[in-house]
Order: C-alpha cells, then sequence, then structure tokens
C-alpha cells in the first residue's frame, strides 16, 4: 500500500475518533494540529497533537502546516499526507485557504462560495427550500432588525428556538446566559438574550425557529462520505437518545444508537451530489410528531464529534478518506447505506440509565449495553495508560456533574 501519514486538524474528541480509526484500521499515530490542547487527545499514544499559537490564523495555519510538511517529507519522501479538518474553523480554512496546502497534502474541501452556503444557518435553509428539504419554520434577523423590533413579529407561536447562524463566529463571542442554541418560552426572554448577543459584539444573522416539539430522542443524525468526484460512498444514520445539556455544549449527542431511513437516504444523497460536496457531511434533524416529517436543522462540513458512531458500527471513517484520496479506488456508484446494530455513548452507562427518558428505544439500547455492543470515543484497549484512565474518569465525573445542574426533558416542552 502507498505509504501515508493521517493530520488531524483539530484536539477534540473529534480528532481522537478520528485518529483511534486510523489506528484500528492501519495501525497508525495521527498527527495532530491545533491551537489549544483539549482533554479528549491528551496522554494518547495514538496521536500526536502539535501545539501552534494562533493556528486559526491563515498566515499562520498554512506556513505551519506546510513547513511540517517538507520536515516529514525529508525523513519520507514519497509518503502521502491525507489532511481531514475535525471542527469548523479548520474545514472554513481549508476551503478558503487550502490552495497552497495542495502540493504537500491530499484533502477534501469545497468551493468557498458554497461553504458559506452551506455553513451559515440562514443561507443553508434557503438551499433546503431549493431541494424540497424539510426544515423548521424559519425567520433569520440581523442587528438592524432586532434593534427595529423585528424579531417580536414571528409566524409562529411560542416556545422557539433560537441559535447563530454563523457558529464559528458564536465561538468568539461571550455573555452572561451565552448558550450553543436556546429555547425560549415567551418574548421576553428571546429579547433579552437575542440583544445580549449583539452587544457582545456578534455581527452575522440570529436564526430564530418554530421549535419541533419532543425530546433528544425524536433528532437523527446523519454522516455521508461524498469522494473527490462527488459520488456518495456511505452513508450512516444514527437515532440519538441524549444530549449534553451543559449551556456551551447544548445539541451535542451523548448517546446514539443505529437507524435507517430510505427516503432520508435518498434526499440526502441527491442533495450532496447536485451541489458538488466532497468530505464527509454531518446532518442533524429532528422528527416533528405534528405533521410526521424529518426536518434539517444544519449541515456540518466535516465529521461530527460523536461520528464514532460510523466506524463502531463496522464502517471506519478512516478506510473512506484513503480509499478516496490516497488511493483512489474505483467506485461502482452503488453507495453503502449502513446498518448497524452498537450504542455509542460519550457518557458512563450510569447517567444514560438515569437521564435517558423511559422508551422501546432505551429498553433496546439497554438491551445492547447487556449484550456487550456497545462503546465510547474515547475508551480504547490499544489506548491505555493510567494517566489516560484517570483522565477519563475525571471527564466522566464532569459528565454527571453537568446533568444534575443542567439537565431538563426538552420533551415536556409544549
Amino acid at each position: 500500500m502507498q505509504e501515508f501519514q493521517p493530520v488531524i486538524l483539530g484536539s477534540d474528541i473529534n480528532a481522537y475518533g478520528m485518529a483511534r480509526a486510523f489506528h484500528e484500521a492501519y495501525g497508525l499515530v495521527s498527527t495532530a494540529f491545533a491551537h489549544q490542547q483539549l482533554s479528549p487527545t491528551k496522554y494518547s499514544r495514538i496521536i500526536d497533537v502539535h501545539l501552534v499559537p494562533d493556528f486559526a490564523n491563515p498566515k499562520v495555519f498554512v506556513p505551519a502546516l506546510n513547513d511540517w510538511a517538507d520536515a516529514y517529507h525529508r525523513d519520507h519522501p514519497g509518503a502521502t499526507l491525507l489532511l481531514l479538518p475535525c471542527g469548523d474553523t479548520y474545514a472554513n480554512l481549508l476551503d478558503e485557504f487550502g490552495d497552497p496546502l495542495r502540493e504537500r497534502f491530499v484533502f477534501n474541501a469545497i468551493d468557498a462560495k458554497l461553504n458559506r452556503a452551506l455553513s451559515l444557518k440562514s443561507s443553508f435553509y434557503e438551499l433546503c427550500d431549493r431541494y424540497d428539504l424539510p426544515h423548521p419554520q424559519t425567520v433569520s434577523v440581523d442587528a438592524d432588525d432586532v434593534k427595529a423590533g423585528r424579531h417580536r413579529k414571528l409566524p409562529f407561536d411560542y416556545p422557539v428556538a433560537m441559535k447563530p447562524a454563523d457558529s464559528d463566529e458564536w465561538l468568539g463571542i461571550d455573555f452572561p446566559g451565552r448558550k450553543k442554541a436556546f429555547i425560549f418560552s415567551n418574548p421576553e426572554e428571546l429579547d433579552t438574550m437575542i440583544r445580549r448577543s449583539y452587544q457582545a459584539g456578534y455581527t452575522s444573522k440570529m436564526v430564530i425557529q418554530d421549535f419541533v416539539p419532543g425530546g433528544d430522542d425524536n433528532m437523527r443524525v446523519l454522516n455521508a462520505y461524498v469522494d473527490r468526484h462527488h459520488r456518495v460512498r456511505m452513508m450512516f444514520l444514527g437515532h440519538p437518545l441524549l444530549e449534553d445539556p451543559t449551556p456551551e455544549a447544548v445539541g451535542n449527542y451523548a448517546a446514539i444508537m443505529p437507524d435507517y431511513n430510505q427516503d432520508i437516504f435518498d434526499r440526502i444523497k441527491a442533495f450532496l451530489e447536485d451541489i458538488n460536496y466532497s468530505g464527509v457531511a454531518n446532518f442533524d434533524m429532528k422528527y416533528d410528531p405534528r405533521d410526521g416529517v424529518y426536518k434539517l436543522f444544519e449541515i456540518n462540513l466535516r465529521q461530527g464529534r460523536s461520528s464514532y458512531v460510523v466506524t463502531l458500527n463496522g464502517f471506519n471513517l478512516a478506510r473512506y478518506f484513503v480509499d478516496d484520496l490516497v488511493l483512489d479506488t474505483p467506485f461502482n456508484g452503488r453507495t453503502v447505506f449502513g446498518r448497524g446494530h452498537r450504542l455509542w455513548m460519550e457518557i458512563p452507562k450510569d447517567i444514560f440509565r438515569t437521564y435517558c427518558a423511559e422508551s422501546e428505544d432505551k429498553r433496546q439500547a439497554m438491551a445492547m449495553i447487556r449484550r456487550g455492543d456497545w462503546g465510547t470515543t474515547l475508551e480504547y484497549n490499544k489506548d491505555r495508560s493510567l494517566l489516560r484512565r484517570l483522565m477519563i474518569r475525571h471527564m466522566f465525573a464532569i459528565y454527571r456533574r453537568r446533568y444534575r445542574r443542567y439537565f431538563r426533558d426538552k420533551g415536556e416542552l409544549a
């Protein structure tokens, strides 16, 4: 096989999940670059993290990677360097500034204009309308609209959801009560938080939506791999049963069981191929019991933090990157629609037992746990050490405190 080295952008749980996929498939230790060290990749033997100050700055990002690649190629001439973004910031940097990296790396990227249309939630919903992809009823407003009070004139009732159209910019905004996304029961709550957002320096649009009723178990998450020739090679649908309740992490999945829905697969496949997408696409959606329709929330232009559920169920994501970008293996045109039988969790079992709502899905998930058909991203038997075990135990203790403090059942909202 052609010699290659995975180079991962990020140090979070998504980065560790991809490093684990490469280690499981090929026995390789991945190289990673990030601007800060995060807990999931600490004390690991399967990922070597290089910290670069101001790494999200394009004037730092490109030279740092190219300089490292030149040094690597002096010791490994002819090796292919496979570059994978594991965060919105890095995916955006590759799409907009990645061309100077192509002499030394192989990677998926899309046109910067398409990136903007997909990554901004306000324009993503416009694309959904064009392709007849259902989404919640939505109003987008900017700072001028808020000053004029237009955010109060909504064509749907409360409760409503609110989230920033530009999630990358939102990462740099801070103010009292800030969350990744909000659910408001009345106009006063909405008015307070949307004004705080713009006063804190947020400049992009804010998305206000009709709240789709139901709890975490009404969510679905889809991961698709689209090759460099814009052909969907694999799709896998997950059924989240529980989410992280922490304000800054709300909406992050904590437990996912496999699911299958051919209608969803067919709609999303047609969309991705028609817009000439490439790389991993990660979609969040929710089942609306009012009309029986799955409604899209967003697309992430990279694998999600919970995407190890795909590898856990037998569809190793690393192999799709390698087959496409390193080996350029022939593709027969038949998309793999994944089926699985293993439960993925980011949390310890006791949290799942305590906070997941009682349902037939939970009973099936508990049966998976009893059979041993489950796993986490972080607990890898080929990456064990005392420090790493202690770090994971500490992370799980933090999760327990978060659930005790913040958990509320969204299914109770009208």
